[in-house]
């Protein structure tokens, strides 16, 4: 299976681009997913990959390609909950979940207007085999910006992340290098869409990031295995995809959370199962 796989792969271009794609999406979101969970800005990731929906659904109408539309829809949705966050007494979470479940009904309302029911499962869920050469560069693309900022202002995303109040105090402008996360996010979410879908593409933010936080205490070491963790989570999700023609976003996803169950059991320093063997011996 796996030769067939091989030979596959080096006759179609289809596939081609769908294991390039792949891979930079799992780095990529392995990348800005380290910073993602350790601000605690799971839901604000879950959002915005929902809340993209109606930009996707304008871009169908209008014949352009769903990235544009959906970017300036993830921005709308970030911008509309950090302003109800800050100008109303509504706590964050609640926001988030008024204004994406907003702006995702109307998505789905939107793609009914627009008679796309194919392209709406595929947006769903998506569909790594239907990847486009276009495609495929503007997610080149938008890893390498990702790689690029996250590399440049490294520092200034590490002191934010651990201790924002310092950060203050040094005279950083947190609040923008929020915005730039967020806009670094939602760029993230709208080009892992085709790979992984609206609904799944949080956990492919999320689970390589806390798979690698059980294995290292340190931020580079962190964003380096969770991009690899990733690579890999899209790699191997995408051959078994192929191989039995299962949903591709839904198989790279349980790749990821079997590395995330294995690393909670078998980690050297938190796993589960080593704890529970040093307190037997301990006692």
């Amino acid at each position: 299976m796996f030769g067939q796989f091989i030979s596959d792969l080096m006759n179609y271009g289809f596939l081609q681009n769908a294991l390039i794609t792949a891979i930079i999406v799992g780095v990529t979101c392995g990348v800005i997913g380290s910073f993602i969970t350790l601000k605690g800005m799971s839901l604000m990731g879950d959002a915005i990959s929902h809340a993209v929906l109606p930009g996707v659904a304008i871009s169908y109408m209008l014949g352009i390609n769903f990235f544009y539309g959906a970017v300036v829809s993830g921005l709308l949705t970030a911008l509309g909950i950090n302003y109800v966050d800050q100008k109303s007494r509504i706590k964050s979470d609640s926001a988030i979940g008024i204004v994406f479940s907003a702006f995702f009904a109307l998505g789905v309302i939107l793609m009914g207007k627009a008679q796309s029911a194919i392209d709406l499962t595929s947006i769903l869920f998506g569909n790594i085999l239907t990847v486009s050469n276009s495609d495929r560069y503007i997610t080149m693309a938008v890893g390498l910006l990702v790689i690029l900022v996250v590399f440049l202002f490294y520092k200034e995303l590490f002191i934010t992340t651990f201790d924002p109040t310092m950060a203050r105090a040094y005279g950083l402008p947190v609040d923008k290098i929020n915005y730039g996360i967020m806009i670094l996010l939602t760029l993230v979410s709208v080009a892992s869409l085709q790979t992984v879908g609206v609904i799944l593409v949080v956990a492919l933010l999320i689970t390589p990031a806390s798979t690698a936080y059980l294995l290292t205490s340190s931020l580079t070491k962190m964003i380096g295995i969770s991009a690899l963790l990733g690579a890999i989570s899209a790699t191997v999700g995408l051959y078994f995809s192929f191989s039995y023609n299962l949903p591709s976003g839904a198989v790279i996803v349980i790749v990821a959370a079997v590395m995330f169950v294995m690393a909670l059991l078998f980690s050297p320093k938190q796993g589960l199962v080593w704890q529970k063997l040093n307190y037997n011996n301990n006692n």
